[in-house]
C-alpha cells in the first residue's frame, strides 16, 4: 500500500472513531436521560408531600410540563454533545496545523498529539526523521562538492604553471635540440591534457546540476555496445597492463536510449581501470532470462570497505579521498550511471570482497512505459 493509499485509509479511521464516539455519546445521553428522569420520579413519589414545603411548587410544575421539559432537555443534550463532536476535529486540526509548523520550526524536537492521533504523530514523525536525513544528505553533499571543486581548483595550478613554464622555454630558448623541444613539447602536451581533464570535470559538476535527464528509446545490440566501447579503452588498459575479457550472448537486444547507457558503461569500465591491481583482468559478462538482461563488471582491485560500499553512488563521493584528483574523476560518475539506469527502470549494485570488485547492472528488455523525467543528480534511492 502506498503512501497516499495508507494516509486516506488512516483519514477514515480517524472519521469513523469521531462518529463512532459521537454515536456512542448520543445513545448513552439518550439512555441515561430516561433512567435519571424514572429514579427522580420514583424519589419525588416515594414520600408524602403536604403542599407547604419549599420544593414543591417547583415539583408540581415539573409535573405539570413533565414531557415539555424532558423533550427540551433530550434536545439540548443532543444540541451540546453535537457541538462537542464539530469543534473536536477542529481542534485536532488546530494541533495538526501547530504540529506542521513545529515541523518547520523544530525539526529536531519529536512531534507529539493526542492518542487519537497517534498514527498521524508516527507519521509526520517519520517524515521528519526522513527531512532530517535529507539535510544532513545534502549538506554533505554540497560539502563533497564545494571541497572538491577546491581542490580542483588548486590542482588546475600545477598542469597550467607547467604548461606555461616549458612554452616559455620553447620561446625563450629557440636554439635548443630537437630531442629538447620534443621532450619539452610532450610535457607541455601532457600538462594541457591533464589540465582539459580537470575542466571538463567542472563542467560535469555544473552540467548535472543544471540539467534534467530524459531518454530517448531505441533498440540496439548491447553486445556490439559493450565490446565497443572495451575496444575503446584498448589504449587505456595496456598502459596499466590490463585485459578486457567479453563473455556475452551473440546478441542482447535491449529498448533503451543508446548514449545514456553508453555513458554507464563507459564510467564502469573508467571505474574499473582506475582501481585494478596491474596486469589484471576486468570480465564483462550478461545473461538474458525472463524479460531482464542482467550485465557484470568484475575486476581485481583492493577491497572496498563495507562504509564506503553503502556510499559508492552517492554524488561526489570518491574512494580516494585525497587531494590529488590524478585518479578516478569528480565522484559523479557511478551517481550518473545509477540515475541512468533507474530512468530505465533498472537496478545498479556493487560488491566487494577478497581484492575483487563486482557491478552488476539489471535492466528491462523493454521499457513498458515512457520513463518519468528525472531532475539532475544534484538536488538533494
Amino acid at each position: 500500500m502506498n503512501k497516499k493509499a495508507m494516509g486516506r485509509e488512516s483519514g477514515r479511521a480517524f472519521s469513523r472513531q469521531i462518529l463512532l464516539q459521537y454515536l456512542l455519546c448520543l445513545l448513552g445521553y439518550c439512555v441515561a436521560l430516561p433512567v435519571i428522569c424514572f429514579l427522580g420520579v420514583v424519589v419525588v413519589s416515594s414520600r408524602t408531600w403536604y403542599g407547604t414545603e419549599l420544593i414543591y411548587p417547583f415539583l408540581d410544575w415539573v409535573r405539570n410540563y413533565f414531557m415539555l421539559l424532558f423533550i427540551i432537555a433530550l434536545c439540548a443534550g443532543v444540541l451540546v454533545i453535537t457541538i462537542y463532536f464539530i469543534r473536536k476535529p477542529l481542534r485536532y486540526v488546530e494541533t495538526l496545523v501547530a504540529a506542521s509548523q513545529q515541523l518547520a520550526r523544530e525539526p529536531n524536537r519529536p512531534i507529539e498529539l493526542p492518542e487519537l492521533l497517534a498514527p498521524v504523530a508516527d507519521r509526520l514523525n517519520a517524515a521528519r526523521q526522513e527531512l532530517l536525513r535529507s539535510e544532513a544528505a545534502a549538506r554533505e553533499a554540497e560539502q563533497r562538492k564545494n571541497d572538491l571543486i577546491v581542490y580542483l581548483a588548486h590542482d588546475l595550478k600545477t598542469p597550467l604553471t607547467s604548461v606555461i613554464g616549458y612554452l616559455t622555454l620553447l620561446r625563450d630558448e629557440p636554439q635548443i635540440s630537437p630531442e629538447l623541444r620534443a621532450r619539452y613539447t610532450g610535457v607541455a602536451l601532457d600538462k594541457a591534457e591533464r589540465l582539459e581533464e580537470l575542466i571538463n570535470e567542472f563542467f560535469e559538476i555544473t552540467r548535472f546540476n543544471l540539467s534534467h535527464l530524459s531518454l530517448e528509446l531505441t533498440t540496439i545490440d548491447l553486445t556490439r555496445m559493450l565490446e565497443q566501447t572495451c575496444s575503446e579503452f584498448e589504449p587505456a588498459f595496456a598502459e596499466k597492463g590490463l585485459t578486457a575479457s567479453l563473455s556475452l550472448p551473440p546478441r542482447l537486444e535491449c529498448e533503451c536510449d543508446p548514449d545514456k547507457l553508453a555513458r554507464v558503461f563507459d564510467n564502469l569500465l573508467r571505474n574499473a581501470n582506475f582501481y585494478s591491481f596491474p596486469n589484471t583482468m576486468i570480465r564483462v559478462s550478461g545473461e538474458e532470462a525472463q524479460g531482464l538482461i542482467t550485465l557484470r563488471f568484475e575486476n581485481s582491485g583492493p577491497t572496498i570497505p563495507r562504509e564506503k560500499l553503502d556510499r559508492i553512488f552517492e554524488q561526489f563521493f570518491r574512494l580516494d579521498s585525497s587531494r590529488s584528483t590524478g585518479s578516478g574523476g569528480a565522484g559523479l560518475g557511478l551517481a550518473i550511471a545509477r540515475e541512468i539506469v533507474r530512468l530505465h527502470h533498472g537496478s545498479i549494485c556493487a560488491a566487494s570482497e577478497d581484492n575483487r570488485i563486482l557491478f552488476t547492472v539489471t535492466l528491462p528488455l523493454r521499457q513498458s512505459a515512457p520513463p518519468p523525467q528525472a531532475p539532475g543528480i544534484v538536488r538533494n534511492s
